[in-house]
């Protein structure tokens, strides 16, 4: 066997300090809106994700699609559901397409929880992050995002 093949590749020290400090930030910044989320209003930053990308998609998504935008088990997405749902915030309807899909819709009172919630949310969102980056650190910041996640789901696909 070669040995070579053992050895882990070592990428150089200002990657590994970009990976670090880009965690870093992201637990933060995460950690933090999270937090404040559930002292203003009694609920989760995921809780406000599924909200937002329901009212994005026009107050609709299969079940399947929720799952793979939350980057969790379809199982646990189920489970997750049920919260939103036991709250009102959603609720679930047999899919007029395929009848053993479920679409989960974004209620009435889901959408006045978001439109309550969203400038708080959005406040600590320019707080703690769009304040510190200029209109170019942004546009930079995307673009290499977006080039990472493009990568690594089209790798995931293949």
């Amino acid at each position: 066997m070669d040995a070579s093949k053992l050895t882990p590749v070592q990428p150089h020290p200002e990657y590994l300090t970009a990976w670090r400090v880009f965690l870093e930030a992201h637990a933060a910044v995460v950690g933090v809106l999270n937090d404040e989320l559930e002292a203003a209003e009694g609920f989760p930053l995921a809780w406000y994700d599924v909200l937002v990308q329901l009212n994005e998609a026009g107050g609709t998504l299969r079940m399947h699609q929720l799952a793979d935008s939350l980057l969790i088990s379809r199982s646990a997405t189920t489970r997750f559901v049920d919260r939103l749902e036991a709250r009102g915030l959603i609720t679930r309807q047999v899919c007029d397409e395929d009848r053993r899909g479920m679409n989960v819709v974004l209620s009435e009172e889901g959408l006045e929880t978001l439109r309550r919630s969203a400038p708080g949310h959005l406040d600590g969102v320019s707080r703690l992050f769009t304040s510190h980056l200029s209109e170019e650190d942004a546009r930079c910041l995307t673009e290499i995002l977006t080039r990472i996640r493009d990568a690594v789901c089209d790798g995931r696909d293949g």
